[in-house]
């Protein structure tokens, strides 16, 4: 065959997209099962980094809380995983670990189902909320936790898909995300009023006002992060309402 010819560089432009597309289907198939475990790994770590665990001890030693080190611990930590129904109900037909919240969004609210962790650590109750919505550019999404008293923020992690670096990706980073320890979420009267992102705050290290320093150039990533809180903690209320002692009220106006 002349392999000049146009029917000799077609023939061959078949065989290479025939060949490379078996090539990346055979790879996607064997990296699959890896990709699923270390996926697993990654979602145990964020919701233990939300309650502030991030190193453990391993060999009498504090170590850094890996992937590797996250089942084992996530096993010791997190005493029930729950799967709500909007009136605050458990549904036991769902696998709270396997809720994909991205499309659990795209649901009427009550079709949805609604994970919730529920960890104990140091003698304290810990409720670990999934949290998902929209920054400037992409998802963003996270965990928070609540001590016991459901009030106090026992800590935070955030995530992102597309957030420019150095502005909306600061959410990924201890200054950000540290500064969300310990804020309430509830006012005097009870009422879920969640946190403020505030660009150039100058509350200090007030626990009690709600708010917490935004970053700079990164307004709208900051009010997705804000909005995303809100919107995903007020799901939860009938249940702490039916389930602890404490009793919210939530308005959305």
């Amino acid at each position: 065959m002349n392999v000049n010819s146009n029917k000799y560089t077609f023939i061959f432009a078949i065989v290479m997209v025939v060949v490379v597309a078996t090539a990346l289907a055979f790879a996607a198939t064997s990296l699959a099962e890896r990709q699923g475990i270390n996926h697993r790994a990654e979602k145990m770590q964020d919701i233990l980094n939300a309650i502030g665990l991030k190193t453990v001890e391993q060999d009498g030693e504090e170590v850094f809380l890996s992937r590797d080190l996250a089942e084992i611990n996530y096993e010791k930590y997190i005493v029930e995983e729950l799967s709500l129904r909007s009136d605050g109900s458990v549904d036991e037909s769902v696998k709270a670990f396997d809720v994909n919240l991205g499309q659990e969004l795209k649901k009427p609210v009550e079709e949805q189902v609604f994970p919730l962790y529920i960890a104990e650590m140091n003698d304290e109750r810990y409720y670990i909320i999934p949290l998902y919505g929209s920054g400037l550019w992409d998802a963003i999404w996270g965990y928070i936790s609540l001590k016991e008293d459901v009030n106090t923020i026992g800590g935070a992690i955030f995530d992102h898909k597309g957030e420019t670096a150095g502005l909306g990706a600061e959410i990924t980073k201890d200054w950000f995300q540290d500064s969300f320890k310990d804020e309430k979420i509830l006012d005097k009267e009870g009422n879920l009023v969640g946190i403020s992102v505030v660009k150039g705050y100058t509350g200090g290290n007030d626990k009690d006002d709600h708010a917490v320093d935004g970053i700079s150039g990164s307004t709208l990533t900051a009010n997705g992060v804000e909005d995303m809180i809100q919107e995903r903690l007020k799901h939860y209320i009938p249940y702490f309402n039916e389930n602890t002692d404490v009793k919210i009220e939530y308005s959305s106006n």
